[in-house]
Formats: structure tokens, sequence, C-alpha cells
């Protein structure tokens, strides 16, 4: 079948236009500030609305500038110092996750000192939502016909026209189920309960290291790069491995301790 053609563009008002990836984007970070913001209500959360709103925007600075960043460096580094004006182009894609990870760790390593709470405290706090926004994003990228998966057979491939004739996996659907949906449940059902602090960010990073890994095996690499070793290995499984390995031993680390969540 045809992946279905959607404009990118969602809006267009005047000279300006409003990109489905872009939108995308700011629903998630409007979902985060949402549900954040809920769970701030609760007595014993320990968080004001005002703290929840602060903190969306930093993370949200940190999301785009080091996912544009990280994509830079980490994928396409070449091409952008080339053509250094393309990294401004956001609406076109090239985030990466990796690199909005790093920017999102930051943001909560200058919130957290500024509010006189604990790292791990700020990330239990906004792990669970961040999903939403993951999922959305990669709805952005089915949108733009951007990182589609390899050819198939199967009868749910997708013809991208923009690569070839031939039926692909549609990996950014299945990207947006897993990283998108399953985590946000997962996360949400383990952290209805206390937990002790660091381990709902930790089980984040195994999940979403071993679902980016799983994806990739079926997701066509990045033209530039390729296959990084042995004709499967890609840099998006390189960059999950430390994800997988951190987060568990945040988790081991928070059980010993047996540290409250709050």
């Amino acid at each position: 079948m045809l992946a279905p053609t959607i404009d990118p563009v969602a809006l267009s008002l005047g000279p300006v236009k409003i990109h489905w990836y872009g939108l995308m984007y700011v629903i998630g970070f409007l979902a985060l500030w949402f549900f954040a913001s809920q769970r701030a209500k609760r007595r014993d959360s320990g968080w004001t609305a005002e703290q929840v709103s602060d903190f969306v925007f930093y993370g949200a600075l940190g999301v785009i500038l080091g996912g544009r960043l990280g994509y830079m460096l980490f994928y396409n580094l070449p091409h952008y110092l080339a053509h250094p004006l393309d990294v401004l182009k956001v609406w076109q894609g090239g985030m990466s996750f990796h690199g909005g990870l790093i920017g999102v760790l930051l943001a909560m390593l200058y919130f957290a000192r500024k509010t006189g709470k604990t790292f791990f405290v700020v990330a239990d706090f906004f792990a669970p939502w961040v999903p939403i926004g993951l999922g959305l994003g990669r709805l952005g990228n089915f949108i733009n016909h951007e990182l589609w998966g390899r050819t198939t057979d199967g009868p749910w491939g997708m013809v991208f026209r923009e690569a070839g004739p031939l039926p692909r996996h549609p990996s950014q659907l299945y990207q947006a189920a897993l990283e998108g949906l399953a985590l946000f449940v997962i996360l949400w059902l383990y952290a209805r309960k206390p937990r002790p602090t660091a381990s709902v960010s930790g089980l984040f990073l195994i999940c979403y290291g071993l679902f980016r890994i799983l994806v990739e095996f079926v997701r066509e690499p990045d033209p530039q790069l390729g296959y990084l070793a042995f004709g499967w290995l890609t840099m998006g499984q390189v960059l999950s491995v430390p994800m997988i390995l951190f987060g568990a031993g945040l988790i081991v680390w928070a059980y010993r301790g047996n540290r409250p969540g709050n």
C-alpha cells in the first residue's frame, strides 16, 4: 500500500507556515505540562504549578537545542559543516533523541540546582510523561515521509515514494507505538505507587533503549552513515546500549538504597 501523503504544512498564516512536525513537539510539551501540573496538585507532590511551568520551558529548550545539535554531531556533521544555516531548518526534521536527552539532562541539572531539588527527583517526576512527546514526534516523522524502514514482504508494508517502489516497514509507526504508547503505559503504571528515587528514570532508560534497538533492526539506517558494523549495527543501537546499562545501574542503586521517591 502507498503511505498516505499528508501536506507537511498544517496551517499557513500568510508567510508563516506551521508544520506538522513542529506542531507535534508543541503538543508534546503541552501534554507534559498538563499531566505534570495535575500531578503537582497532589498534597504530597512537593511541586508547585509554577515549578512545572518553569521546567517545561527549560526542558523544551533542552530538547530542541540538544536534539538538533545531537543530530548534527552524531548523524550528519559533514553536511552541517558545509551548510551551517541548515541547522535552523528544524521543520525539515533531523532531530536526535539521544541529543535531546542530553539537552534535557542539562536542563534538569540546572533546574534542580535552582530549586534545591535533587536531580533524580526532577527526572522521576517528569519521566512518565515524556513518551507522549516521543510518540508524537514519530508521527511527525511519518507525516514527513522520513526515517522509513527496510523493505518487507509483509502485508503491512508501505511504499514511500521518496524511498523507491518497494514496500517498507513503517518503522516510524512502530516507534510511535513502542517509544510512545507502550513506554507511557509502562511508566504510568509503575509510577502510580511510590518508588525509590531514580527507579522511574532507570526504567525509562532501559525500556527506551530496548525498544529503540529492536526497531533499528527493521529501520533503514541513515544513508550518510549506513551500518556501522556486521551489516546490521546502527548508530541508534550504539547510542542506546549505554542507556540500558546506566538505567539498570540506576534501578539497582535505587532499590539497594531503598530511597523513597518524592
